[in-house]
């Protein structure tokens, strides 16, 4: 196991699907009565399909689906019920299909337990960046815990041969005695989360791990969506990207219910490159398992292993109805933050370059790559980090200092005064040379630290179009037994002071087209490639332009 000192830094991070929760400080609704249906044929549709999702056990898309109905009809206590729900089945379905949850967290002692709830407990509420209550914290844990009960995975690994009228008896104790029950202080969350262990094991013998482990994990929902326990396993692989380095095949990777797993991208010089996998093909068979219907989390499970081992995958072809077999060797995989550095226009000296993330090696991947395009003839350049979720704060400043001379960067405020830091550009090594940034709905967290200073500063030209607005810092924060908490402990603000949270920034250039396939530039731009993206047209039309005003 790694040192754990080393990681109580700052991180950036944008969870995409990993840490789905309820709003800060909020308490538990307790359903009592159904709300009135909707009236509108529209409506009752979508509820109706959002039920579906529901019963056939696809959380993410009844995440997706209430998500977009809840635009449309943000008052609707249905949609609103529906999507809670669906994330905390998630949020279920998920843990017990890492194998390190199963192995390391579900065996612990109660007391072992209770020590781990603790500890939790004790680092949201004095590092999390708005006051969270006991009360509240508790209160999210029994709400997950009532929902694991109807939960099938759960009850297949915990309640098999249980009587059912047990375990609604059990949820009707949850729901009649527990329900946002005042918790006054950390020792008394303790002994109420330790006689719902008591209760929970005579009405139907759970374990006391399995329920403590629910009122940490569910207790985090009172928290933001970047906000969460990380199990050990989740907690290598986010050392692992802040490293960019991982063992695996080097694939990424979503589940597509009946199709299988689609692969979305292929790493360059990986086992899974050179053993020819491309992106649009669907993984079927992992190890002679179908895995057509499996969850990304469950392929991930046996898509996972030592390095030198092996995994046999049933691949179906993109381009034919062709089916093939083939064995790959996990190895270590170097993960590029610039995967394409390169001319798009020699004869204006305009150069491009993809970065995809920010991590440890971004500073030293930039410096290299404008020495080389600088070589190339590079006298302007287009930076493009649409699709670029965000990484390390720190890599952030590192890269916006190599175009910025002097200045505040970004600053961040917290809770804590360790929270609050304020970044300027060094003068020594700094790049004037026309700029153009392409940023879309993705581009979010550390690239958007970015963006925020290009704007403020008129640095360059912002296109594409507006970024995801995640504006807040998370701390990583090892606890106990291999596990680790992440938790947002401040916000950034762009030179000027603003903050887009939930807002975003717009470009200076708006373009309606979004290329699907620019997540692949990696390695190379072909001229197709290059002929159809919008964003990187236009910004070739302005740095040609500005050269011309020269």
């Amino acid at each position: 196991m790694r040192t754990i000192c080393r990681y109580f830094t700052v991180f950036c991070f944008l969870c995409v699907v990993c840490g789905f929760s309820g709003a800060a400080g909020e308490t538990v609704t307790r359903r009592t009565s159904a709300p009135a249906p909707m009236t509108s044929t529209e409506g009752r549709t979508a509820i109706r399909n959002g039920l579906e999702f529901e019963r056939s056990r696809q959380w993410l898309k009844a995440i997706e689906h209430y998500r977009k109905v809840r635009k449309q009809w943000p008052q609707s206590r249905e949609f609103q019920s529906g999507l809670r729900r669906s994330k905390i089945h998630f949020g279920i379905a998920r843990r017990y299909s890492d194998r390190s949850f199963e192995s390391k967290l579900l065996r612990q002692s109660k007391r072992e337990a209770l020590a781990l709830f603790d500890a939790v407990l004790l680092q949201v509420r004095t590092q999390y960046v708005e006051p969270i209550s006991s009360t509240s914290f508790v209160a999210h844990g029994t709400e997950s815990l009532y929902v694991a009960l109807a939960n099938n995975k759960f009850r297949q690994h915990n309640l098999r041969g249980v009587d059912p009228d047990r375990i609604e008896r059990l949820r009707k104790i949850l729901r009649d005695e527990f329900w946002n029950k005042p918790i006054p202080h950390r020792i008394a969350a303790r002994e109420t989360v330790s006689r719902i262990c008591e209760i929970a094991e005579k009405q139907t013998g759970l374990p006391a791990s399995v329920v403590v482990l629910e009122y940490i994990f569910g207790g985090c929902n009172a928290l933001d969506d970047y906000s969460g326990v990380l199990t050990p396993n989740r907690l290598d692989d986010l050392y692992g990207n802040i490293d960019g380095e991982f063992v695996g095949l080097g694939i990424e990777m979503k589940a597509e219910t009946g199709e299988g797993i689609l692969l979305i991208n292929v790493l360059p010089d990986s086992p899974a490159e050179r053993g020819g996998l491309k992106p649009d093909e669907h993984i079927i068979g992992i190890d002679g398992v179908d895995c057509r219907n499996m969850t990304t989390d469950e392929a991930a499970r046996l898509l996972r292993g030592s390095s030198g081992s092996s995994v046999r995958l049933k691949i179906a072809s993109a381009e034919s109805s062709r089916i093939r077999v083939r064995v790959f060797q996990r190895q270590a995989v170097q993960v590029k933050s610039i995967p394409l550095a390169t001319m798009v226009d020699r004869k204006a000296g305009i150069a491009y370059i993809r970065m995809v993330g920010f991590q440890k090696t971004s500073a030293t991947e930039l410096d290299a790559a404008l020495s080389r395009l600088q070589q190339q003839g590079m006298r302007s350049l287009i930076w493009d980090v649409r699709g670029n979720p965000g990484g390390l704060l720190t890599a952030a400043v590192e890269v916006l200092d190599r175009f910025l001379a002097d200045g505040v960067l970004v600053s961040t405020r917290g809770r804590t005064q360790s929270q609050n830091w304020k970044y300027s550009a060094r003068r020594i090594g700094t790049w004037n040379l026309p700029l153009v940034l392409l940023v879309d709905g993705d581009s979010a967290s550390a690239s958007e630290i970015v963006a925020g200073a290009v704007r403020d500063h008129r640095r360059g030209t912002i296109v594409g179009r507006k970024t995801f607005g995640k504006w807040s810092v998370q701390s990583i924060f090892p606890v106990r037994n291999g596990t680790g908490l992440r938790l947002t402990t401040a916000k950034f603000y762009s030179p000027q002071g603003r903050t887009y949270g939930k807002v975003g920034i717009s470009p200076d250039v708006v373009v309606k087209n979004s290329p699907r396939h620019v997540v692949r530039y990696r390695g190379s731009l072909s001229a197709s490639d290059l002929k159809a993206d919008d964003d990187l047209q236009r910004g070739i039309e302005i740095l040609r332009k500005q050269s011309t005003r020269r």
